[in-house]
This record gives structure tokens, C-alpha cells and sequence, in this order.
């Protein structure tokens, strides 16, 4: 059975890696990775903002990040200028090349906590917050164990 495949952006990973509870949604969402309920994807990209916005704001915390990339996600390379150009007018221009990565890994989700930022053509990504995905997991296991 396949993995649903959920992509992070750069801003959930931070609050993850950054998170002081272990009950933040993005630590979960990353958690369910590590425990390979999830295929939790990113890009070079993202790590890559991560990683520099640690180091200037919470430079303790890079070891866990690290950590969290070994353990919890899967990196893919960031897309080429072609496959950006299919996906022009989808998402703000600093934010296409995640768009365009997710969609390349055949992710179903997208989570960000900057959901404005995302219009995707159609319906094959859906963009959501970290909170919001966590809740419809629960609904969906809810039903499981729901006797009816």
C-alpha cells in the first residue's frame, strides 16, 4: 500500500524543528513521516530556507532540524525552468518552485502555513494548513472506529 504523499513547505518544517511542544501540528505531520504513516516530501529549496532562517533566528536548534530531515522527509531536487513554466500564474513567483516540486512528487498536499500564497490549477494538490490536515486525519480515523 502507498504512502499518501504530503509536501512541507519550508515554514512548517521550521516550526517544527523550532517547536517547543511535542503536540505542534508540524511536528506531528512530521512525527507521521518518521513513522512512515505519511511520504512527508520537501525540496532542496525549502531546505535550503530553513536551514538559513535557523541560523539567523534559533541557531540551537539546527541539530534538531537536521535530525528531522534524516529521519522524516524526503528531499526532492528543485524543478527546471520548463517544468516552472508550467505552472506560471500558480502560486506567488518566490513560492512556484515548491508548488512545481510538490506536484513533480506526486504529492496530494501541500502544507503551508502560507496557503494564500498557492492557486493551483485543478484539483490535483490540495493546500492546507498543518492544523487542518491533522483534523481531517482525525475524522477519517474517527469513521474507522465508529461502529456504524
Amino acid at each position: 500500500m502507498q504512502k499518501p504523499a504530503v509536501f512541507l513547505d519550508a515554514d512548517v518544517i521550521f516550526a517544527g524543528a523550532a517547536s517547543p511542544s511535542e503536540h505542534g501540528a508540524s511536528l506531528v505531520v512530521l512525527r507521521l513521516g518518521e513513522i512512515t504513516l505519511l511520504d512527508c516530501v520537501t525540496s532542496e529549496q525549502a531546505i535550503v530556507e530553513v536551514e538559513r532562517n535557523l541560523a539567523a533566528k534559533l541557531p540551537a536548534k539546527l541539530p534538531d532540524f537536521q535530525l528531522l530531515v534524516r529521519r522524516c522527509l524526503r528531499v526532492v531536487p528543485n524543478p527546471d525552468l520548463a517544468t516552472l513554466a508550467n505552472f506560471a500564474g500558480q502560486a506567488d513567483p518566490k513560492d512556484l518552485p515548491l508548488l512545481a516540486a510538490a506536484v513533480q512528487a506526486n504529492c496530494r498536499w501541500f502544507l503551508t502555513f502560507n496557503t494564500r500564497h498557492y492557486f493551483p490549477a485543478g484539483e490535483a494538490i490540495v493546500i492546507q494548513r498543518p492544523g487542518e490536515f491533522l483534523r481531517n486525519i482525525r475524522g477519517v480515523l474517527n469513521q474507522l472506529a465508529s461502529p456504524d
